[in-house]
């Protein structure tokens, strides 16, 4: 399954520019535990603020209720969400004390004559 989701950074180039630096060496347990919970993919791809991350999953063991579970009881991961939070802000339709947030899909070319 494919996932898109939207999130938005601070509006602060040196924030912005830390972000990406966190982002070309994420933290080896945040990629174990995406891994471990079904993820097979990721991709964040950035227009100014705008973030849209494209996540892809293995439909038998991804259960997005359960890596959130997880990542609530792992330290780590509780780390590296609060640090990415200092960076982040969120989108004008995001629901209150939410982060990233799906997006609609609207087009779908395979699905096209």
């Amino acid at each position: 399954m494919r996932y898109c989701f939207a999130l938005d950074l601070k509006d602060d180039q040196a924030l912005i520019e830390s972000y990406e630096k966190y982002h070309r060496d994420v933290w080896p347990e945040v990629l174990q535990h995406l891994r471990e919970h079904g993820v097979v993919g990721m991709e964040i791809f950035r227009l100014g603020t705008r973030l849209t991350m494209v996540m892809e999953t293995d439909d038998v063991t991804f259960d997005g209720d359960k890596m959130a579970r997880a990542a609530e009881s792992n330290p780590v991961i509780r780390d590296w969400e609060d640090l990415m939070w200092k960076f982040q802000a969120p989108t004008p339709w995001t629901p209150a004390g939410e982060k990233w947030v799906s997006m609609r899909q609207i087009f779908d070319l395979r699905k096209q004559p």
